[in-house]
């Protein structure tokens, strides 16, 4: 399977201790150079530079050889070229929260998820207790509307 990421999922991730669910579920993480860059500037979390300077094995870091198109001017650069990437490599998934974002990539016929589909994803495999991981990520800066976290929880009750 090709999984390509954008910035937000992996940032959010690493920033719950969840970072290792995307090899467990995926194997391999394809992101392009943007989202590197974006990880790695001074701006992005401690944690999250301090994960991306040693990134894993799993994960690998690949040009987007097109130009960017008319979704520049609409969406930051790390959206941009997952979005690019995803198109490049007809990847099988693209992982992206930006809702922006998301209706574009869906437009593109990209099939997409989100942090709350891995965390749904990985609850259905019992790789994590939910609740717990909800309330990490609320402590965080990520935002979703309460009814879209309950929804989840329900789901999994």
């Amino acid at each position: 399977m090709i999984i390509v990421s954008n910035t937000s999922p992996i940032n959010y991730l690493i920033l719950i201790g969840q970072i290792n669910l995307l090899p467990e579920l995926f194997q391999q993480i394809i992101i392009p150079q943007a989202v590197y860059t974006e990880l790695s500037d001074k701006l992005a979390p401690l944690p999250v530079q301090a994960w991306i300077a040693t990134p894993p094995s799993w994960l690998k870091i690949q040009p987007v050889s097109q130009s960017t198109d008319a979704i520049a001017n609409l969406l930051d650069l790390g959206e941009s070229e997952a979005i690019l990437l995803a198109q490049e490599l007809n990847a099988d998934l693209l992982i992206l929260d930006d809702m922006k974002a998301r209706r574009i990539a869906k437009d593109r016929n990209l099939v997409i998820t989100g942090i709350l589909g891995i965390l749904d994803q990985a609850t259905t495999m019992k790789l994590i207790n939910l609740p717990v991981t909800i309330q990490s990520l609320k402590n965080t800066s990520f935002w979703a509307s309460d009814s879209l976290f309950q929804k989840l929880l329900d789901k999994h009750s």
